[in-house]
């Protein structure tokens, strides 16, 4: 004999408008839960008139899956009280822990404020079913499903707060490593996304492992056999574990940071970014170059921002005709054209060698600042100074030029005369 039951009118439009001024996944989960027990009261067996004592069955006397249904409502009862009190407790302590962090902003304040921000509804839900699920007698396969779902939503969770940690443990290095002018230092800044990357592998590989061994999976053969099978993986992607290996080395060696400007073969820029896998670096005319991490280790880089003077190197000639006189002053020109300018130091202008076609003098100066747009402003004075001074002293720059003679003598030919190459020489 099957038991009927008879379920009171709802009134359907009254019970949206309530639903709706819920917090946004109560109804959800009132829903969900609501559900589950409709379909534990559908899906009730055929039940005996008299109970287990003799004693006659009442019309409410249903039992599912060999739970009374008043242990069900209860406990479900039960589940929903403690998700909507959760939600509210989470809701009480975001407002106050977050007004605390606006009004004393400090590392703990913050963080705590953070985490409760990344707290998500899902483990709450989670717990409260488990807690309700307590109260039932229910199958030991019942009772493993939820502690696999308690721990899959408390994992999920540890990962968002460890993810939170992470990002306000590494903001912090990156404020109290400030430069003097309060920029952030660019070799921490160069390794923050591999940083982040890394401690985030771990935290996430440390948090399936004891998922794993608190659910009763023997993690010692699954970490050997991760081991083999790592191995294989490490030779399929052998270039991409090259570029973030290339990538490690490029924050702990530190060969050039975010902000440098580079020389790589034949091209030349700014670094922008230092990825997991490539490092971009935006060139002189404007276009953005994309270096793989493991090419960019194995080729021969210029560093011109670590650069604290800057060497200047200017050879020059002078015709064969100048006078040794004219020639030993050039030196003394030179140096009072270099010290004119600021940021300059003179360093040596000698006479040098004797060209084809001149002679050749050396200048070198040093840029006490290494800024290209000033050692190009600077050079162009002196040149100019130099070529002033030259004229003023009659001194003629040298450039190439060849002067062939010939001589003419007598000879035996038909014609009576024949003509002899004389020597080739420079003319000055």
């Amino acid at each position: 004999m099957l038991c009927t039951l008879k379920t009171p009118k709802l009134n359907v439009s009254r019970l949206i408008v309530t639903m709706t001024r819920m917090p946004k996944h109560v109804p959800w989960a009132i829903s969900v839960l609501g559900s589950y027990a409709c379909v534990a009261a559908l899906i009730a067996q055929p039940i005996e008139e008299l109970n287990p004592d003799g004693t006659r069955r009442g019309p409410w006397d249903v039992y599912v899956g060999g739970i009374h249904i008043f242990d069900w409502a209860l406990a479900t009862g039960f589940a929903i009280a403690a998700f909507v009190g959760l939600l509210v407790l989470r809701t009480i302590l975001r407002g106050r822990v977050g007004a605390i962090a606006k009004s004393r902003p400090g590392p703990i304040t913050q963080t705590a404020a953070n985490l409760l921000r990344e707290t998500g509804w899902f483990p709450l839900l989670v717990v409260a079913v488990a807690v309700a699920a307590v109260q039932l007698a229910l199958s030991p396969m019942a009772m493993y499903g939820i502690r696999v779902a308690v721990i899959v939503a408390v994992s999920l969770q540890v990962v968002l707060w460890g993810r939170v940690a992470i990002d306000v443990l590494l903001d912090r290095m990156l404020y109290t490593r400030r430069l003097p002018d309060g920029k952030p230092d660019p070799s921490l800044l160069s390794a923050m996304v591999p940083l982040r990357f890394i401690v985030t592998l771990l935290l996430i590989a440390i948090v399936v492992l004891l998922a794993l061994d608190n659910a009763g999976v023997n993690i010692t053969a699954m970490v050997a056999g991760l081991g083999i099978g790592g191995i294989a993986i490490a030779l399929a992607v052998q270039s991409i574990l090259g570029d973030l290996f290339g990538a490690v080395s490029i924050v702990i060696d530190k060969p050039f940071v975010v902000g440098d400007f580079i020389i790589v073969g034949d091209k030349m820029g700014t670094v922008e970014t230092i990825g997991l896998k490539t490092t971009r670096i935006k060139a002189l005319s404007g276009e953005q170059l994309i270096f793989a991490n493991s090419d960019l280790l194995s080729s021969r880089i210029q560093n011109f921002k670590r650069m604290t003077e800057r060497r200047v190197q200017i050879s020059f000639g002078v015709t064969y005709q100048t006078s040794t006189v004219d020639l030993r002053r050039i030196p003394a020109i030179t140096k009072e054209a270099v010290e004119h300018n600021a940021n300059t130091r003179f360093d040596r202008c000698h006479f040098k060698r004797f060209a084809d076609s001149s002679l050749e003098f050396e200048l070198v100066y040093i840029m006490t600042d290494p800024d290209m747009t000033l050692h190009m402003t600077t050079q162009q004075s002196v040149l100019l100074e130099v070529l002033e001074r030259f004229n003023q002293e009659k001194i003629e720059f040298a450039y190439p030029t060849q002067t062939n003679y010939m001589d003419y003598v007598s000879g035996d030919e038909s014609d009576g005369r024949r003509m002899r190459g004389g020597p080739a020489g420079n003319e000055q």
